[in-house]
């Protein structure tokens, strides 16, 4: 077994069923790292995103987006294609039309493998991180009102703590908050993105695999 389909075997087994029942509780949050925090308790969106690991070439690289430089909120930030379901929608179906919808990903050659842990948003959403997999670079054109910019990212960067590190942010009259940051060149992933890729990481790490095959 070549690198590529150990660590596809690693996140098929690691994985929570892609067709299994909807998570309705997060297992990750945006207050992970910041436990003195208010955590309100409210109804959350539900959402999703698609973590396409693409296999072509001398190793595995993750899909990722920048967001669009009009948009009102998280403007500029990295980003999973995706976003709020529709009604009567799975997540693996709203991962894929968002997927269609901002970057012109075409479903046909993606293998869903599962998904990973529902992480709650500061905003108010329970994200559910739906993996795909694909053995060659997918077509992809950036929708100009959402996306900025496509490009990808190696999966072993991704997947090495030594590049997790925890930054923080103050604003007036508020406590001090704390994210996960991978900075990736002029890249900066942070946040919900980050969060989503830690918590992939250690899921990985606790089923004892082997993260950066």
């Amino acid at each position: 077994m070549n690198p590529a389909e150990a660590l596809k075997a690693s996140l098929m087994a690691a994985l929570d069923p892609a067709d299994g029942p909807a998570a309705t509780a997060a297992a990750r949050s945006d207050f992970d790292l910041n436990p003195g925090a208010d955590r309100p308790v409210r109804l959350l969106r539900p959402a999703a995103v698609l973590i396409l690991v693409i296999a072509e070439g001398v190793g595995p690289r993750v899909l990722m987006t920048r967001r669009s430089d009009s948009l009102a909120s998280h403007t500029g930030q990295i980003a999973f294609p995706g976003g709020r379901l529709d009604p009567g929608e799975t997540v693996v179906e709203a991962a894929l039309r968002e997927a269609r919808e901002e970057v012109a990903l075409s479903g046909q050659g993606v293998e869903v493998l599962g998904l990973g842990d529902p992480y709650e948003t500061g905003t108010g959403f329970l994200v559910t991180p739906v993996v795909g997999w694909t053995d060659r670079m997918p077509s992809v054109a950036p929708s100009p009102d959402e996306v900025a910019e496509v490009f990808d990212v190696p999966w072993h960067f991704l997947m090495d703590a030594a590049n997790h590190r925890q930054d923080h942010y103050e604003r007036d009259g508020e406590p001090r908050r704390y994210f996960w940051a991978m900075p990736y060149g002029e890249r900066y992933i942070w946040g919900v993105t980050a969060g989503i890729l830690r918590a992939l990481h250690d899921r990985l790490v606790a089923s004892g695999a082997e993260v950066l095959a």
